[in-house]
């Protein structure tokens, strides 16, 4: 909705009441994330922005100055290995404009470390597979 109650009227928590008030807390609390999204015009596409917006909750309001930048301060968000798997047919130029995005929202998103894997929608089952084995050592 944009309402921005989740800062003003509801602290730490989206004024919607559905299932993402479980999920954006465990994102806040995880160490490693991965997210997967069908690359759309240099950026997330729908449902990985939707995603993302509705873990708001999970910052504040107040700004703070990073590398001359303005980014959200966090509340409890453990710093993130995120590894951040783009699929589709990606011309060169969306890749690096998906890039710069990307090292923006980890400075955003307390990402202590973040990869970026470009991979045809046939393959992305197999990578996202491969890289949550990884975590594990196995």
């Amino acid at each position: 909705m944009g309402c921005f109650g989740c800062w003003t009227r509801t602290p730490a928590r989206c004024v919607i009441r559905d299932d993402a008030v479980q999920v954006y807390p465990k994102i806040a609390a995880a160490r490693r994330v991965l997210y997967v999204s069908r690359l759309f015009c240099g950026g997330y596409d729908l449902p990985m922005k939707t995603m993302l917006e509705r873990a708001i909750p999970i910052q504040q309001a107040f700004i703070r100055l990073v590398d001359g930048e303005t980014h959200h301060f966090q509340r409890r968000v453990e710093p993130k290995e995120a590894a951040i798997l783009a699929y589709g047919d990606i011309p060169p130029e969306e890749q690096q404009l998906f890039r710069r995005l990307v090292a923006r929202n980890a400075k955003n998103m307390n990402f202590a470390s973040y990869r970026v894997l470009f991979v045809p929608e046939a393959e992305v089952e197999a990578t996202a597979q491969k890289e949550v084995l990884s975590w594990s050592g196995c």
